[in-house]
């Protein structure tokens, strides 16, 4: 079965939203892993704002890059550009994307603006997964 990881700073809002998504999406046809440069744990909002689309990823961890280093991915997808610049190269055949998401993570204002921002990345990361799924599966 084919492997992506999703890779971002601190794995705790665009790539674990990114996961669930495309996990979502695969069906069970893909292994989806998630990991950050650093680990800041899942952003509750990020729960949250899943949890309105449906989906649940309030059991997802939040992993570092190392823990996956032994495993042969067929898909790398960087969800920022930090992650980008700063992922270290591992032996892998691994096809790799990138596409620099906005950090809902740093949105400021209001709670209503603040979970607004959460849906707008949501929902930027949803089109981008499904699309990228399709290709995939076609």
């Amino acid at each position: 079965m084919k492997k992506i990881l999703v890779l971002c700073t601190g794995n705790s809002c665009r790539s674990q939203i990114a996961e669930g998504y495309l996990r979502h999406f695969a069906n069970g046809r893909f292994e989806v892993y998630s990991a950050g440069i650093e680990t800041h744990g899942v952003n509750p909002r990020a729960i949250a704002t899943m949890k309105e689309d449906g989906i649940d990823i309030s059991g997802h961890t939040s992993n570092n890059l190392s823990e996956y280093s032994k495993l042969a991915f067929d898909y790398v997808i960087t969800v920022c550009d930090n992650a980008k610049e700063r992922c270290p190269f591992f032996p892998s055949a691994a096809e790799k994307f990138h596409h620099n998401f906005p950090d809902p993570a740093k949105a400021t204002g209001n709670e209503t603006e603040i979970t607004e921002a959460f849906r707008q990345v949501r929902g930027l990361i949803k089109s981008y997964c499904q699309n990228f799924m399709n290709e995939r599966l076609a």
